[in-house]
């Protein structure tokens, strides 16, 4: 692809250049090289991979496509700030006659512009500055950060925590300063406790007023006014200490942080702690104080119009909110009626008095003594408290209850061995029964089992031609056998070329065995592998 330079080429060169660039784009011959040895990408076009012809490229290359007029006098280097040559002790011809210094003439000087010059004093010369006069390449000129010295954050750190420190020893002379009052308040009074002496030292800081903080957090602004004017103060409700919600949490695949709207919807930190929690994401507003009431206004204005009552929440606001309010209002009313039918109903345990301690949890501190078969020899026997739902309830001439039996993982009855829920007792006759039917069962089984161990085997009956169980004292007559094999091989010419149809058929429906064999014979076997060797 990449040539070095057009030439001419026959008919029969220019098919071969077209195979190999073709095999070389779908892989099969090896990719061109350059003269530094990297491989050619086949598939870049003609018009980018060929040289111009006033290059004289003798071997192929993609250098005409990159910068190759490269300046070496571009730097990425930066002025050295405050960095001086000489200091001279008199005054020179030529120099500044302000400050003596050789590389700038009065006009451009620097310094404090002095009552009489250092050109009529001769004293106080200033040191020569360094000069340097360097070409910025393209990424020189528009790096903002060229030249900048990062030991110089270090005084931003420094403003900081100086700024810090003053703080909390302007919070620690108001705390001082309140505990003063208070011990000038209880001099003429008894002293208190010292739980109530540790509760006054203990003053949160967080409870200072924001406007005694030196106004860190202030800033000013002129800002628009209802008279027409512009001024007053907008306070920076951001705390400069807090950490940015896009700097919670690093991972690239955790919650997506909008930078235009300044929004992050989803929690940042799902799994940590929410009490640890300051920010849980923008949505958690939405799901809390009014904008979650005016979400409930909006779907209760939805099922209202829905259901056929004619108001917008949009048109008539005000009225989309009385109706809302009439609704909760009728709401809550509904929900104490029926509360009340409830309680009236089945009662209110919460309300009544508190049940006894004997009868709540089945002890008292009365003593009884029993012998070792359990019969009460001191004292009286205590009664088990019962629960709510009624108990050695028997139906159907049961002797036991539901639940008193179980056997292959199902409840039953233990008087009668049955299943069945709310079915009769059959009592010792049931039992009898059932085990009979189940000894009759396993019976069944085992017989069952021994049948299909040894099967019946069944004598194979073969098929006519025609459908029908072969007789054993079949006999083909081989003249009418040829006969119908010429029957049928003009049934099919007939069936090919409808022109020899006649006018007047005669059908015979009467099938014969040597016509059927001839019809076997003759037709055509589509799923036999074997069918054009048969003819």
């Amino acid at each position: 692809m990449a040539t070095a330079s057009v030439s001419f080429k026959s008919r029969e060169d220019h098919r071969k250049q077209l195979e190999l660039e073709e095999a070389r784009k779908a892989g099969l011959a090896p990719a061109e090289v350059d003269e530094d040895g990297n491989e050619i990408n086949p598939h870049i076009p003609q018009y980018m991979s060929s040289a111009p012809w006033y290059l004289n490229a003798e071997k192929p290359s993609l250098k005409h496509q990159r910068k190759w007029k490269s300046d070496p006098n571009y730097t990425k280097s930066w002025y050295d700030r405050g960095a001086r040559l000489y200091q001279a002790n008199k005054y020179r011809k030529g120099a500044c006659e302000n400050c003596g210094a050789m590389t700038h003439d009065k006009k451009s000087c620097m310094d404090r512009p002095r009552n009489v010059g250092a050109k009529w004093t001769n004293m106080n010369i200033a040191p020569d500055e360094k000069v340097e006069s360097f070409e910025l390449d393209y990424d020189g000129k528009r790096d903002r950060w060229n030249g900048y010295d990062t030991s110089t954050y270090t005084r931003v750190i420094q403003d900081y925590e100086a700024r810090e420190e003053a703080r909390k020893k302007y919070l620690k002379e108001q705390q001082l300063k309140k505990l003063e009052e208070k011990d000038g308040e209880q001099e003429g009074e008894d002293a208190g406790s010292e739980e109530d002496e540790e509760d006054g030292l203990k003053i949160d800081e967080a409870k200072v007023d924001e406007s005694a903080q030196m106004d860190f957090a202030k800033v000013e602004k002129r800002v628009r006014t209802t008279g027409g004017g512009s001024t007053g103060t907008v306070r920076n409700l951001r705390i400069r200490e807090d950490t940015a919600k896009y700097l919670l949490n690093l991972d690239v695949n955790s919650a997506y942080y909008d930078p235009k709207t300044r929004s992050m919807r989803e929690d940042p930190l799902p799994d940590a702690d929410p009490n640890d929690k300051f920010y849980v994401g923008d949505n958690q507003n939405r799901l809390s104080g009014q904008a979650l009431e005016f979400k409930q206004l909006n779907v209760h204005a939805w099922e209202a119009f829905d259901k056929g009552q004619d108001f917008h929440m949009q048109a008539a606001p005000s009225q989309a909110e009385l109706l809302y309010k009439s609704f909760k209002i009728k709401k809550e009313k509904l929900k104490s009626e029926s509360k009340d039918k409830i309680m009236e109903k089945y009662g209110n345990a919460a309300s009544e008095e508190p049940i006894p301690r004997e009868l709540l949890l089945g002890q008292s501190e009365k003593e009884i003594e029993y012998d070792r078969t359990g019969r009460i020899i001191k004292g009286q026997d205590v009664a088990l408290p019962k629960s709510k739902y009624e108990e050695d309830v028997l139906i159907n001439n049961h002797t036991a209850v539901w639940g008193s039996w179980w056997k292959d993982h199902q409840w039953g009855y233990k008087c009668c061995k049955q299943t069945i829920k709310n079915s009769y007792c059959t009592g010792l006759a049931g039992i009898e029964a059932a085990e009979a039917s189940a000894d009759l069962m396993k019976a069944n089984m085992a017989r069952k089992e021994a049948a299909e161990e040894e099967p019946v085997r069944q004598e194979e009956k073969k098929l006519a031609t025609w459908g029908t169980d072969i007789p054993d004292d079949l006999v083909l007559d081989q003249k009418l056998l040829e006969q119908s094999l010429k029957k049928e091989a003009s049934r099919k010419k007939e069936e090919m070329d409808e022109r020899k149809r006649k006018y007047n058929v005669k059908w015979n429906d009467e099938v014969t065995a040597e016509d059927m064999e001839a019809y076997r014979m003759t037709r055509v076997r589509h799923d036999d592998p074997m069918r054009d060797f048969l003819n």
